[in-house]
This record gives C-alpha cells, structure tokens and sequence, in this order.
C-alpha cells in the first residue's frame, strides 16, 4: 500500500468515519469546575497510526497537541471488531450484544433482517451528559 492511500485512508477514518461528541457545561458558576471534552472514534486507526504514540511516517501536528495538552489514552481495548458493534459499545458504554448491535449495521431497505441502528430505549452517554446539564453535538 502507498504512502498516499494509507495516508488518505488515515484521513478518511477521521472526517468520514468519526463519532464525537463535544460536550461543554452550561455557563454557571458550578460548571466552570466541570471538564469539557472531545471523544473521538475513528474506524481502522491503529495504535501507533498518530505521531504522539511514536508514528515517524505520518505527522498529525492537531491530533497532538490535543494528546499534549489534555489526556492521553496509553491502553484501551474496544468493545468490537468492526465500526457499528464498536460504536454501540463507546455510546451505550455497554456491551455491543447487550445494546442489540452484535454485528454490522446495514442501512439496506432491501435487507430488512438488518437492524438499522440502535434501539429507542438505549441511552447514550451524550443523552445522559445532556440530563446532566452539557451542551453536546455530533
């Protein structure tokens, strides 16, 4: 693979395939205590892909300064082996087959044996900031 499409997928799983959430408290006294943060998921994006973890082939300048000046993750596991189970565990903070997304999502209407997502009564965490008084957007 070259350097060009490694790069542009690396790219790719950043603006096409994040998920995150910017949470930030509401202006008051008490919230000026309370973190703000950025979660972001990327599909395909290995451990050592961002410069910070050690990557000499790749500069990612903004990913960094980020991991410099906030907090760095140095061990996580995900929940899944693919983006949507992956996904439904990071948002639920349950496991995937607990939150009815064991495998891929499919959005095919001509596959109706495919769930399209995930189910009304699951409860994400950027629902749960929001009862707890954070302004968040995806």
């Amino acid at each position: 693979m070259s350097a060009t499409h490694s790069l542009t997928k690396l790219l790719a799983a950043f603006f096409v395939a994040i998920v995150g959430c910017f949470a930030a408290p509401p202006h008051s006294h008490a919230a000026e205590s309370r973190p703000n943060f950025v979660i972001i998921m990327a599909d395909d994006l290995g451990y050592g892909d961002l410069s910070c973890y050690g990557n000499t082939r790749f500069e990612t300048p903004n990913l960094d300064a980020l991991a410099k000046n906030g907090l760095r993750f140095t061990d996580f596991h995900s929940s899944g082996a693919v983006c949507s189970p992956t996904r439904a565990g990071l948002l639920t903070g349950r496991y995937q087959q607990r939150a009815g997304i064991p495998g891929v999502v499919f959005a095919d209407p001509k596959r109706p044996e495919h769930k399209h997502g995930l189910q009304p009564i699951e409860n994400t965490f950027a629902e749960l900031l929001n009862h707890a008084g954070y302004s968040t957007a995806m």
